[in-house]
């Protein structure tokens, strides 16, 4: 039993089962999950921890340890909090309770649920993702229930936005309950299915928080915003952009405006390089896949409009450094993370440069960590 477990289990105070689902990294494929499109995360080793005990009646009682707060509300009376009402943390949890219950039919039993977690914070690594899942993983199993994996991936992602109110796709939630150790997963959005991306036993992903925050919940969010305008592209070629090529997209310029546009673009290339990446990667052609990374970064920066200075300045110094093959931003943007795919036996002096370097030019100590790639959401 891991010191974090047996913390949790001590501050829970009575005996509990423990479950656990993954935060993420994207390595290709970004904002093309709600366009019907193929996107390439990886599930982490940073995840969220829920011990979960039974109660007898209908209560969910929430304590969040990060937090330092307690939470409650009956199961039978769930009420979908209004869009403009602040986002609370107990606001993702008590969506999956809700959403478990309109989508399978399941009836979920009352429980206290003390919870806790290692993703860093609105940095683009799916904090609230990995919450979702680990408490759907932990109602199901004090419910005595299983449902596929795809299927809580689902009724996760309906928790965030029709309880929640934020505009994610599926690729967080679904890698979250999904992740297969040792791979990324090529994910086709649309069918629901995924195909292992193996990642060399190598290479080393190479995480760097730029410490810039960022939010997705909120109909003025950034997130919301280029959403919209990935759906006016979308509107306009009257499909999914999953099915529309990059010469229709052109032709059909001047029927969307020029944010729209360029949005759509980055969707339709980003998707297609998920398509390539696997290619390489089951190739072991890790070179073209690391640049491949950086052809993304480029896409997301001047197309998407969704970098910051700080993630391209992380970029920059990273494809400088010895061993790095590729770099850029992951997450919903607008801050967060950066992903290097660096060579093993170089990665412990990338990690430590990169940080050194960052703090020299910003004066911000950047988390940087070398990462495990991990399995999805399950009982500890």
């Amino acid at each position: 039993m891991t010191a974090r477990v047996q913390e949790l289990l001590e501050r829970h105070g009575r005996a509990a089962a423990v479950y656990q689902a993954p935060g993420r990294v994207n390595l290709l494929g970004e904002h093309t999950d709600y366009s019907g499109g193929f996107c390439m995360p990886a599930a982490l080793s940073f995840n969220t921890l829920v011990a979960a005990s039974p109660r007898s009646d209908s209560l969910l009682r929430m304590h969040s340890v990060d937090f330092g707060e307690w939470a409650e509300v009956n199961l039978r009376n769930l009420q979908v909090p209004a869009k403009d009402a602040p986002t609370k943390w107990n606001f993702y949890c008590e969506g999956v309770a809700w959403s478990l219950a309109q989508e399978t039919g399941i009836a979920l039993k009352g429980a206290d649920l003390t919870i806790t977690g290692n993703v860093p914070l609105g940095a683009g690594l799916s904090s609230s993702a990995s919450v979702e899942v680990a408490v759907a993983t932990a109602l199901l199993g004090i419910a005595g229930q299983t449902l596929p994996k795809a299927t809580v991936a689902l009724a996760c992602q309906r928790a965030e936005n029709g309880y929640v109110h934020g505009s994610c796709g599926i690729m967080d939630q679904y890698i979250s309950a999904c992740g297969v150790k040792g791979n990324a997963l090529a994910i086709d959005t649309r069918a629901m299915t995924a195909e292992l991306a193996p990642i060399p036993e190598d290479l080393r992903l190479v995480v760097c928080n730029s410490m810039v925050t960022h939010k997705v919940a909120g109909a003025e969010s950034d997130y919301a915003i280029v959403r919209r305008e990935v759906e006016e592209a979308a509107h306009a070629m009257g499909r999914q952009l999953r099915d529309v090529s990059l010469d229709e997209l052109v032709a059909a310029r001047n029927t969307m405006s020029d944010e729209a546009f360029h949005r759509g673009r980055h969707v339709i290339t980003d998707s297609a390089r998920v398509v390539r990446g696997v290619a390489l990667l089951k190739a072991n052609d890790s070179a073209a896949f690391g640049r491949l990374m950086t052809e993304a970064h480029a896409s997301f920066r001047d197309d998407f409009g969704a970098s910051c200075k700080e993630c391209d300045l992380l970029v920059e110094m990273a494809l400088e450094l010895e061993g790095c093959l590729g770099s850029r931003l992951t997450g919903g943007g607008f801050g967060g993370c950066t992903v290097s795919l660096v060579k093993a036996d170089a990665a412990s002096a990338f990690a430590e440069t990169l940080q050194a370097e960052y703090k020299s030019a910003t004066g911000v100590v950047a988390q940087v960590f070398i990462c495990e790639i991990a399995d999805g959401a399950g009982k500890v």
